[in-house]
């Protein structure tokens, strides 16, 4: 499941935590409500992949270094927004 759920991310990291959604318990895990993996699918989905796949990859939380990866994926959060932007304007 993990290879295909990176496979998936490469192509589009809706479609892999959509994935996950289906076929894991990960996101209800690492999240303790419905509302912040929801609001992270539309917002900021890589952030929001690499919460859970960080917060599983341990003992089911995120400390030292994972947080590093979880801020890496903010900045390509923002990333996308600032080329959507770049975008427009071209």
């Amino acid at each position: 499941m993990g290879c295909l759920v990176v496979l998936l991310a490469f192509i589009s990291p809706r479609l892999a935590l959509f994935a996950i959604f289906l076929f894991s318990d990960l996101l209800s895990d690492a999240f303790d409500s419905w509302f912040v993996p929801f609001l992270g699918f539309f917002l900021l989905p890589w952030t929001t992949l690499a919460y859970a796949v960080m917060w599983a990859a341990s003992t089911n939380e995120v400390t030292g270094f994972e947080w590093f990866i979880v801020a890496l994926a903010f900045v390509f959060d923002l990333g996308s927004y600032a080329n959507r932007g770049r975008m427009r304007r071209d």
